[in-house]
């Protein structure tokens, strides 16, 4: 048992016994990612989507969904983006930089925006670990560049799906073309590239008074309120804070 500076133990007891919540918490994380590796193989999908992209040199290029995959990586990591902003969107648009330019119904999600600010710096790491990530929106590409360079991004892959179904067909989109956010991965095995796992729990019911945590354990801004007496306030991210740019080059 550890202790710290002049707390009491009534502190302690209480510590301890949230230390042994945490340890289940902890144990149930590593269950449901062994059930969840334990999956049976998914659909294969049903074409090799093509995308909008900057090739190695920076210029427009097509780029097929399986393009994505470097050699001897299997797994692609895929964050569907909401860009456009859901229709229902009422938060700030971007004040400054390229993506100002755009409407208000194209401006993208400022919580899908804020997600890619944290993940930005992760994706030279994760693929030294042997995994590919991309980003996938359905604005024009020159849009989504464009609020790369805003944002300061410079480690993700940035493809436009604005010339396929694919964030349809993978329930990133509904049937009015409202855009939903949506964490996929896909594998690649001797029959091609399969469908192995998207964020689901975004489509279940949420418990009262909670979002539905898609994704929340690999959310980093949230998880790090959760450490503090505060809790998750009653608050969402913008894209720009009153006398600070969210985005490294937003001015």
């Amino acid at each position: 048992m550890i202790t710290f500076p002049n707390e009491s133990a009534k502190y302690r007891t209480a510590r301890e016994k949230l230390l042994r919540k945490e340890i289940e918490l902890r144990r149930a994380m590593e269950a449901v990612a062994e059930a969840r590796r334990a999956l049976p193989p998914g659909g294969l999908v049903p074409q090799d989507y093509v995308f909008d992209a900057l090739d190695d040199q920076g210029q427009p290029a097509k780029v097929k969904l399986s393009d994505l995959f470097a050699p001897g990586k299997d797994s692609l990591i895929l964050y569907q983006m909401m860009f456009p902003r859901h229709p229902q969107e009422t938060r700030e648009v971007a004040k400054g930089g390229e993506t100002a330019k755009l409407a208000r119904q194209d401006q993208p999600c400022p919580s899908c925006t804020a997600l890619l600010d944290q993940f930005d710096g992760a994706i030279g790491h994760l693929e030294a670990a042997g995994f590919n990530f991309a980003v996938v929106a359905k604005t024009a590409l020159d849009n989504l560049t464009a609020l790369g360079r805003d944002r300061g991004w410079k480690n993700m892959r940035l493809v436009s799906s604005a010339g396929n179904a694919f964030k349809r067909d993978y329930n990133s989109e509904t049937a009015e073309g409202a855009q939903i956010p949506l964490l996929s991965v896909f594998h690649r095995d001797g029959d091609g590239i399969r469908h192995f796992w998207s964020s689901e729990l975004d489509f279940a019911p949420a418990d009262p008074g909670q979002d539905p945590r898609g994704i929340g354990t690999c959310e980093i801004l949230w998880n790090l309120m959760d450490f503090t007496p505060e809790g998750r306030p009653n608050w969402h991210e913008q894209l720009q804070y009153a006398g600070h740019a969210a985005g490294a080059h937003c001015h």
